[in-house]
């Protein structure tokens, strides 16, 4: 599948329709944000856990939403290992938007970018 569907023309490789096992996302309000500004947070289980090219495509096509309207800041990484019980840290690839405000969130679920990808790459 190519990602110039709704990236920049370049190929997503592993990541294909069906790559992922899961993904959770909330929003929350943070008090370390500035006033009005929302965070949403979103774990990705991988089909093939700990592929470093499919995590790797999937940040770099992450970062690609930096560009729309309302989004302040995309961070994306892997987890971090932990021996604490309390920590789940078997989850792939872990992404922080900040947005603008929750209008701004709920503008971008809607975006036909963002419904693209969603379509194409986690379902």
């Amino acid at each position: 599948m190519s990602r110039s569907s709704f990236g920049r023309g370049r190929k997503l490789g592993a990541l294909a329709a069906g790559a992922f096992l899961g993904a959770l996302a909330t929003a929350i309000v943070s008090a370390s944000t500035e006033a009005g500004r929302v965070q949403h947070v979103v774990l990705v289980w991988l089909q093939d856990p700990g592929s470093t090219e499919d995590q790797a495509a999937l940040m770099e096509t992450t970062l690609e939403f930096s560009d729309l309207p309302g989004v302040v800041e995309i961070v994306a990484g892997t987890a971090l290992a932990s021996d604490r019980p309390q920590v789940d840290d078997s989850f792939d690839v872990g992404l922080v938007f900040t947005f603008e405000d929750v209008a701004a969130l709920e503008a971008y679920l809607e975006h036909p970018r963002h419904q693209q990808a969603v379509r194409e790459v986690l379902m």
